[in-house]
């Protein structure tokens, strides 16, 4: 890239942006000895870009406002000269073109160069569902694929999907604004773990290797069993009119991101498997986005036809019809509903130890129960 470049990369989601995020946010004291930095105060300005998207914040989270996005333009308008990196896969939701141009008029116009990281889509559904349950998607996965694959227009329940994954319009919708000599497409092959971060360095022009991946920072997809628990914990705070701020701060951001960072997959484990029938539907729009893509003249980096890779064997339990047993593999272990639990009551219990001033490790279990039962009956009672 050319120095002084604003690198946007884009995403969309399920492509390796929290990695590479957590990898620039590490090495962002080394960047700026390469001429590059990462103008952010957080290892993603999220608030800032649901702002610029017009989008509303996530479930229970403070609601985005201008005054978010306007702070992201002063850090990154302070970098001067130098090469900057602003990273977010919710630039792909950018709801129409207008909104597209703006974004790149106001991060610097001709300095703006787009950066789209792409998967197969058959990789990509699972790990979008799971990530739509933690926001508070109820459906089942069976039922999302009918209507994402089979039952036009594809907008229920989850209208976003397409406007994230027709990878082809993405690129389209931005090379208009940028120009297609100002768009990058590096198509990500999982069989290379670390290809996404050497491309990122060769790109900004940075030493092999300093860009790492950063443990606890990946955005882990979970299991079969631990999605199944989320949407049934969902549904229980739904029947029981709890308020969405309570779901947010205990279960999204206290068991689930728990579950992620302490309790990897096991043998025991069954992952959310797409059948061979969608996998193959996800194919052919993956083949026929490739080639649109390449069609627009932007640059392309890496093999695009990973991008229409064809289905992996389904996994037990992948179509199975409602009412029928459930595998062992799905059912959740009590040790990882033990550790859920601990990190509902850690994340009731942090507010409380940032005001006292005590680690939420040293607090003891007893105190963390109270704690937790003290503050949904505040809540219970405000509502």
């Amino acid at each position: 890239m050319p120095p002084g470049t604003r690198l946007l990369h884009i995403g969309p989601h399920k492509t390796g942006t929290t990695s590479i995020r957590g990898a620039l946010f590490a090495a962002r004291d080394a960047l700026p000895a390469y001429g590059v930095e990462f103008p952010a105060t957080s290892r993603h300005p999220l608030q800032a870009v649901l702002a610029a998207c017009a989008r509303p914040g996530m479930m229970g989270d403070t609601a985005p406002t201008e005054r978010h996005w306007t702070r992201l333009l002063r850090q990154v308008h302070a970098t001067g000269p130098r090469t900057s990196v602003i990273s977010s896969e919710f630039f792909a939701d950018a709801p129409d073109d207008a909104t597209v141009r703006r974004i790149v008029a106001q991060l610097g116009g001709d300095r703006v160069h787009v950066l789209v990281t792409l998967r197969t889509l058959a990789r990509i559904m699972p790990s979008q569902w799971q990530r739509y349950v933690q926001n508070g998607l109820r459906t089942g996965y069976e039922d999302w694929r009918e209507h994402m694959l089979r039952k036009a227009p594809y907008e229920k329940p989850t209208p976003s999907f397409w406007r994230r994954h027709r990878h082809d319009r993405l690129v389209e919708r931005w090379a208009a604004a940028v120009g297609a000599d100002r768009v990058t497409v590096v198509v990500v092959d999982d069989r290379d773990r670390d290809g996404l971060m050497r491309t990122f360095e060769e790109l900004l022009g940075l030493p092999e290797r300093l860009l790492r991946a950063v443990p606890g920072t990946a955005n882990r997809s979970l299991t079969l069993a631990k999605t199944g628990m989320l949407r049934n914990l969902h549904k229980e705070f739904r029947g029981h009119g709890l308020p969405d701020e309570l779901y947010s701060k205990l279960v999204r951001n206290g068991a689930v991101m728990h579950l992620k960072n302490t309790c990897g997959p096991t043998a025991r484990d069954v992952k959310i498997s797409t059948p061979a029938w969608a996998a193959e539907r996800a194919a052919a729009v993956g083949a026929a986005a490739a080639a649109r893509s390449g069609a627009t003249g932007v640059r392309v980096l890496g093999d695009p036809g990973l991008l229409s890779t064809g289905p992996e064997p389904a996994g037990a339990g992948a179509d199975r019809a409602p009412g029928t047993a459930v595998p062992d593999g799905s059912v959740i272990a009590p040790e990882v509903a033990a550790q859920a639990l601990y990190g509902a009551l850690a994340a009731a219990a942090a507010a409380s130890g940032r005001r006292s001033g005590r680690p939420v490790h040293r607090t003891p279990s007893k105190e963390l129960v109270k704690v937790l039962g003290g503050r949904c009956l505040k809540r219970l009672r405000r509502r």
